[in-house]
């Protein structure tokens, strides 16, 4: 880098902190759910609904929320966090590759590294220079640091999970910017300093923080086309060619997991690396994105095939999969950050960007809350057999429908037609998935898993 980029990238940089800090400022002035009244979170996913969630939907992508980190002093780096918290993603069944240096993913039943039972965390940070993402292998140290519910964190704890952390050379080949050693005392060498600054963020993440986590299975399928679009997100930086700038408004860690999922169909690509005047009124925010994808695959009218065949992004996924956004499984997980706690502050909040008039993401975030279906397996598979029942109840002939629904007979009749072909043999095939799951959940073999894993 020559004295004209260097020069140029600093400036950028200061002018880009400074966007960073007045766009937190602006949500917390509109963060809606300051003043409205809190609910009681529900109780966490128990190890038992964990297995049998994994034995059912071996795939899944896991988008999480996380509260701000708050250190007490006197434990090393005095790390802190705003209220707008960090978001995260673990994706199940897929493994980093060992025999490669820099993170890369890879299916686990490809490589044979572990079981499908496992997977792996990916967190994007603003510390890394020559990557956009990492990867951390083992769902209960990514999540807990391989502590178990009521140990405490304390000195001990602190450093073995950072020996664990370097056990798996997470950050042994990322570059962290300069910026981030500007104030690391002196008993500490550059490469210990970087899994000293990432505990609870990058790892380890209920030492501090509590999730808010939307689960939701994936085929095989559209794991690899996940794996597929992170592996090629990180190319440029693996390769020198980009240096990895994280920007709350135009690139943050939201819009890589927004975008992940969108990869496997899940809903609409969001724009990063936008002027900023147009990325400081439409950017991603870790809350928004629990109860935007809590919504979206557990709310959109299926009941209407019209509205699934104008969303873009269901009709495909239909087509393409044979699976929509809303189907059963997706659930929120919750967990909350260990104690006792020796090291960080255990009242840790999170904020939305709300909408000042109307709220909406708090009134759905209440109800997600509010309702067992919503984060509780058995609960959301009933829903959705009753759900599909009432479609199948009601159905009509194509034609029937054509007739009723003069617009797309007149522009995309044929295309309909196959369209609405695909969605009937989906629902009915659905219902018969659905009472396989929960004899599964009364005892019965997961029967539906080999299926699940072939689409």
């Amino acid at each position: 880098m020559n004295l004209i980029e260097a020069i140029n990238r600093r400036w950028k940089a200061t002018i880009s902190r400074r966007l960073n800090v007045l766009a937190i400022v602006v949500m917390l002035e509109l963060a809606g759910c300051a003043t409205t009244k809190p609910i009681a979170d529900p109780s966490p996913t128990t190890a038992s609904e964990e297995a049998q969630y994994t034995a059912l939907y071996p795939y899944y992508a896991e988008t999480c929320a996380l509260s701000q980190i708050r250190k007490k002093p006197g434990f090393g780096a005095d790390i802190s966090g705003g209220v707008g918290g960090h978001d995260v993603l673990y994706l199940n069944g897929v493994c980093r590759k060992h025999n490669e240096d820099y993170p890369v993913l890879t299916m686990c039943d490809e490589s044979q590294q572990r079981p499908v039972l496992d997977g792996v965390g990916v967190t994007v940070n603003g510390h890394f220079k020559n990557a956009n993402w990492v990867a951390i292998e083992g769902r209960d140290f990514f999540f807990n640091g391989d502590l178990a519910p009521g140990q405490v964190v304390n000195r001990a704890a602190y450093a073995a999970v950072q020996a664990r952390a370097r056990q798996q050379k997470i950050f042994d080949t990322i570059d962290f910017h300069e910026e981030y050693f500007k104030d690391m005392p002196a008993d500490f060498s550059r490469s210990d300093y970087r899994y000293e600054i990432s505990i609870a963020t990058d790892y380890a993440i209920g030492f501090a923080r509590n999730r808010y986590c939307a689960r939701v299975p994936l085929s095989r399928s559209q794991t690899i086309k996940l794996i597929d679009y992170l592996n090629g997100l990180n190319q440029p930086y693996r390769e020198r060619q980009k240096i990895f700038d994280w920007n709350v408004l135009t690139h943050n860690c939201s819009h890589v997991n927004h975008n992940a999922l969108a990869a496997a169909g899940l809903w609409f690509h969001w724009p990063m690396d936008r002027p900023l005047l147009i990325s400081a009124f439409d950017f991603p925010v870790p809350k928004n994105e629990f109860v935007n994808l809590m919504w979206r695959t557990n709310e959109m009218h299926i009941d209407d095939p019209e509205i699934m065949f104008k969303d873009k992004d269901a009709y495909l996924l239909l087509m393409t999969e044979g699976r929509l956004p809303t189907a059963p499984g997706a659930t929120a997980d919750l967990g909350v950050l260990q104690t006792p706690n020796n090291i960080y502050e255990t009242k840790s909040r999170i904020i939305f960007y709300d909408e000042p008039l109307t709220g909406s993401f708090q009134r759905r975030f209440n109800a997600i809350m509010s309702q067992p279906r919503f984060f509780r397996l058995r609960e959301n598979l009933e829903y959705f057999e009753q759900l599909y029942l009432a479609i199948l109840a009601k159905w009509l002939p194509v034609e029937t429908y054509l007739t009723r629904h003069p617009g797309i007979a007149n522009d995309k009749a044929d295309q309909f037609r196959a369209f609405y072909q695909r969605y009937h043999a989906y629902i009915e095939d659905q219902v018969q998935v659905v009472r396989r799951n929960l004899a599964f959940l009364n005892g019965a073999p997961a029967i539906t898993t080999v299926r699940q894993i072939s689409r």
